[in-house]
């Protein structure tokens, strides 16, 4: 069958299969939908009474029966309508929440990779926006359209038994109404399609900007970036008044349709009830049936808007639980971490077009300290990601002794590596929060305080108002930069990782933070394989073993003392480094 055909039944078995998914209540959903069609059915009968009342209308004969049963046909319709729309919004809820479950556990999954190629923005977007998008379908539309398919049926078979010739002309406001009514339901989605998209590039931005806030304001950027906001801003702004055109127009076209139609039955109608063909309660019951027809036609239109809505937000969401996310299962256990790390013939590239690292060959010995050096951008930090796992090799291999790591599993790989970056990032929280962040079992207070001892953060912890409890706030910016950085040493050490990876955890702080976190380094790197990326080359002149990298290949290795008799590149890099730290410490002085 040809790909093209099937394609909108593709989507919309796309979107109820992923509805299933979330393993609605259908026991709930079903109930409300009943209730709600009793409630309609129950309306149905109002005309009818109305017509008794009227036909049979005199101050005498008006008994307390009449009374008390329209009374309670009202009271039961209501009270029947107020509990389906709860069950309604308790199933659409329920429905939201499986949604954002489903997500939340694939993008908590997903490879780096994954948000690499993805604003981080948009992709909350998914899970907030588009969710809302199927709930409001749920709560608002479906029961609406089925309700409104029922009154519409309802009120021209009612109808067409009371007089058929006035049914007749009741039946050319339908596909008057539909005319009208379908080409609208059209423009609206391709409108609200548009906005959900916008709305996802705003929300992106959002998170883009808000979270640098102090680079913005430090870097008196304010304008530019207020300036590309309110542009995103605009862009809603403009939808929404195209949406606002749009919906304009439903109401008086509604309006006019049923005011003709309105016109048209009184006329005939009235002739009919002077000739006594039709009494007065039947005109009545016609024309409160008439609204009953017309009203729903919008309910019906909205719930096919709202639908196409949602297949086009599910749609983005199948593309997410779609994404191939890491396994971090399957593989054996590491028994014994202390073994070489060898790098065979290791290239890479993000892009297939795209060569980072070019048959890089090392090893990386067990209990010592291996430094990668050289110029920025000549793959250091890629060479980190390979190590960590976020990305594989596109090409060779990296052991830990003779075994590929990817034969082990991830959970057990990352879970002997510790690892302190130059921007050392906190969560939201308190310091035990972060100190104990990722461990599976529990920390007693003694290793806790033992571990920020040995990372030199107890003094200043215990000087804080609520010690380890005190909230770091975002990304800790409550603390200081050398702070940050001896917490993120205590949870390396409470990790107690075989392999340490440091990505310069000094180069950005003062003298006085550098001291501090030094120190804290050389109690964390004791008899543990080491991997530093140097941007001050005066930290690991002592290193084990140098590897200079420049344009993604190893140029040298060997200590600092043999690359400086016998490579010249590190020769003049050196004496560069060592030339700028000592003017950087004269100033200092």
């Amino acid at each position: 069958m040809p790909n093209k055909q099937p394609k909108p039944k593709g989507k919309f078995s796309s979107f109820f299969s992923l509805v299933k998914k979330t393993k609605p209540s259908y026991g709930m959903l079903a109930f409300a939908l009943s209730l709600s069609i009793v409630t309609t059915l129950v309306s149905l009968l109002i005309p009818l009474l109305t017509k008794q009342l009227v036909d049979g209308f005199s101050m005498s004969s008006l008994s307390g029966v009449q009374i008390g049963i329209i009374a309670a046909v009202f009271i039961v319709q209501a009270a029947l309508s107020a509990y389906a729309t709860y069950a309604l919004n308790y199933s659409g809820q329920k429905i939201i929440s499986g949604l954002r479950d489903l997500l939340w556990q694939k993008l908590i999954k997903l490879p780096v990779s994954y948000f690499d190629k993805n604003a981080t923005g948009e992709t909350i977007s998914r899970v907030t926006n588009d969710t809302m998008v199927v709930k409001e379908l749920i709560t608002n539309n479906i029961s609406g359209f089925i309700t409104g398919i029922i009154s519409v049926i309802g009120s021209l078979t009612i109808l067409f038994f009371m007089n058929w010739k006035l049914t007749l002309l009741v039946l050319i406001v339908v596909p008057l109404a539909a005319v009208i009514l379908v080409p609208i339901g059209r423009k609206m989605f391709k409108i609200s399609r548009e906005t959900q998209d916008e709305t996802a590039r705003f929300t992106g931005l959002l998170n883009h900007i808000l979270p640098e806030i102090r680079l913005v304001k430090a870097s008196n950027a304010e304008e530019a970036e207020y300036g590309r906001g309110k542009a995103g801003i605009m862009a809603l702004f403009k939808l929404g008044l195209r949406e606002a055109k749009v919906q304009s127009l439903v109401g008086p076209l509604i309006t006019l349709v049923l005011m003709a139609a309105l016109v048209a039955v009184i006329g005939y109608g009235g002739m009919q009830v002077s000739s006594g063909e039709l009494t007065a309660g039947a005109l009545v019951a016609f024309i409160l049936y008439l609204f009953q027809i017309i009203m729903p036609m919008g309910q019906i239109t909205s719930f096919f808007t709202q639908l196409q809505k949602s297949v086009g937000a599910t749609e983005r969401m199948i593309h997410i639980l779609a994404e191939k996310e890491e396994d971090i299962q399957t593989g054996k256990a590491i028994e014994n971490a202390d073994q070489p790390i060898k790098l065979e013939q290791v290239s890479f590239g993000y892009k297939t077009d795209q060569t980072i690292l070019k048959d890089i060959t090392a090893t990386i010995e067990a209990g010592k300290v291996t430094a990668i050096v050289g110029p920025s951008g000549g793959g250091k930090t890629t060479l980190f990601k390979l190590l960590e796992r976020f990305y594989n090799p596109t090409a060779g291999s990296i052991l830990l002794g003779n075994e590929p790591i990817d034969a082990y599993s991830l959970e057990s790989w990352r879970e002997h590596i510790g690892y302190v970056s130059q921007e050392s990032p906190l969560m939201s929280g308190t310091i035990r929060d972060n100190i104990c962040y990722g461990l599976k079992r529990e920390v007693t207070d003694e290793e806790l305080r033992q571990a920020a001892d040995m990372a030199y953060a107890l003094q200043f912890i215990e000087d804080l108002p609520k010690k380890f409890e005190t909230e770091v706030g975002e990304r800790g910016i409550m603390l200081s930069g050398g702070q940050r950085q001896r917490i993120a040493i205590a949870r390396a050490l409470l990790r107690n990782p075989s392999i340490l990876m440091l990505d310069e955890a000094t180069s950005s702080l003062d003298s006085q933070s550098e001291k501090w976190v030094q120190q804290a380094l050389e109690v964390l790197m004791e008899g543990r394989t080491t991997i530093v990326i140097a941007h001050r080359l005066s930290t690991v002149v002592d290193a084990d073993q140098l590897l200079f990298v420049e344009q993604g290949e190893i140029t040298g290795r060997g200590t600092h003392h043999e690359l400086m008799a016998s490579h010249s590149l590190y020769r003049d890099f050196a004496e560069q480094q060592l030339k700028l730290n000592a003017d950087l410490e004269n100033k200092a002085v």
